[in-house]
């Protein structure tokens, strides 16, 4: 009978642990499909290159047509022909080319009109190289709210997609066209003129180096901030379409008075924008020649345009700027000092085969790089007492500067330059003092010890 029972326990033992290694083993299987069966489907999932035409279509408007050129831009074709942000289009195409449900509503959608899909709201149409197409219609908002009812042409699934998908593909016509004033890129403009009543004035931007050169009225050395902010202000000019209709922007524009044209020179070509300034209201108004109409602008550009020539000229004596010089020579009257940089990386400065105090040095550098001009004047010139030479980019750069002494100022000159920068005292006094105090690092050491 033991034996009996034993038998017994010893099968049903047998099958419990069979029971167990199976569900063990299937486990992992149920729970993936489980998180199959939850997670939701896409909608879309194409290559973003591939699309090559968009049609955003709302209710009650016309439907704003993009078409991709073979150079790969983006342009507007409908309901008129206007050149096309490039970002925002892209931004529609990216978020098609991979669209994500939230969930599905239903596998077989009957019933459209509960969902707002009998007549969509909003359809966006896509159209491949392959001139395959897809049309996505959105509809209602969902109860919960934060989502929107969503359908697939040809797929007869109803989802819901999250609500700020849809507004990335809710865009009008003029959410979608360039409202870029100068439709140039920054880093391709090779000249600039602004023409005004009290004179012109042209720059040019040097081809080996990222920097700009005055050419009009005369040739001139340029504040490279000033006219990269002169830049960036007309490459950023946008034309405000919400302030006024076109008609008052032409009225405007029509009554204000002339601030300046400038005109922007690129590898396509020169493109002119005119701006007329308001003053009474502190608005302004341009002209493009690559846009029609009169557009409300930026008070910001005005003002930039408004800035004298000596506002764009560089002040500063020395274009060494923030990189170390390899050698300096100064002279002051009888006095000599000749400095000269290590080895390459080394941050010793020698003087007649000796080592000298660094800190002196950085003192004279220091003062070098800081002669800023106070004015530009046209006489003053005379029996120069100081010279200085400062040698850097590893040698392939030399500046010489000549300054004499003027009253309670002084007046520059750099080599070659027939311009002229009157210097307070106050930027060459602590110049000369410094270089009086230059001393061998050893001797400076010397006087430090008790």
């Amino acid at each position: 009978m033991k034996i009996h029972n034993l038998t017994i326990a010893a099968l049903i033992l047998f099958i419990l642990s069979g029971v167990l290694y199976w569900s063990g083993h299937h486990k992992p299987a149920e729970d993936s499909a489980k998180i199959s069966a939850d997670s939701p489907p896409p909608i879309l999932k194409l290559d973003v290159n591939s699309i090559t035409q968009l049609a955003v279509k709302k209710k009650d408007a016309e439907p704003v047509l993009l078409t991709k050129s073979s150079s790969g831009d983006w342009q507007i074709t409908g309901p008129k022909t206007l050149r096309a942000d490039q970002s925002a289009v892209t931004g529609i195409a990216s978020t098609l080319s991979s669209l994500n449900s939230e969930r599905v509503i239903e596998d077989k959608a009957s019933d459209l009109q509960t969902f707002g899909l009998d007549q969509p709201p909003l359809e966006v149409d896509l159209t491949q190289k392959d001139n395959k197409t897809q049309k996505l219609m959105l509809g209602g908002d969902t109860p919960a709210g934060g989502a929107i009812y969503a359908m697939l042409a040809g797929d007869p699934r109803l989802f819901t997609i999250a609500s700020y998908t849809k507004t990335s593909l809710d865009k009008t016509l003029n959410d979608l066209r360039d409202k870029r004033l100068l439709p140039v890129n920054a880093d391709k403009i090779s000249r600039i003129e602004l023409v005004r009543k009290n004179g012109s004035i042209e720059f040019a931007r040097n081809k080996n180096k990222d920097d700009w050169q005055i050419l009009k009225p005369t040739p001139m050395r340029a504040d490279g901030t000033q006219v990269g902010d002169l830049v960036r202000d007309l490459t950023n000019a946008k034309m405000d379409i919400s302030s006024s209709d076109a008609k008052d922007a032409a009225s405007e524009f029509a009554h204000a008075t002339p601030v300046a044209t400038a005109k922007v020179t690129d590898e396509s070509g020169t493109q002119e924008l005119h701006v007329r300034a308001n003053k009474s209201k502190d608005s302004y108004y341009a002209k493009s020649s690559a846009v029609d109409g009169a557009f409300k602008i930026d008070s910001g550009l005005g003002k930039t345009l408004a800035k004298g020539l000596e506002d764009f000229r560089n002040k500063k004596l020395f274009d060494f700027g923030y990189n170390d010089p390899n050698k300096i020579e100064l002279r002051n009257g009888a006095k000599a000092f000749f400095l000269t940089r290590g080895t390459a990386g080394s941050e010793d400065w020698w003087s007649n085969g000796k080592k000298m105090d660094a800190t002196n040095v950085e003192s004279v550098i220091s003062d070098l790089r800081d002669l800023t001009a106070s004015s530009f004047p046209a006489t003053g010139f005379s029996n120069p007492a100081i010279e200085a030479i400062v040698t850097s980019d590893d040698g392939k750069r030399t500046e010489r500067i000549l300054i004499a002494k003027s009253g309670d100022h002084y007046i520059a000159q750099r080599d070659n330059e027939p311009a002229l920068y009157q210097l307070d005292s106050s930027a060459v006094d602590p110049l000369l003092k410094a270089a009086d105090e230059l001393r061998p690092a050893a001797i400076q050491a010397a006087q430090k010890k008790p």
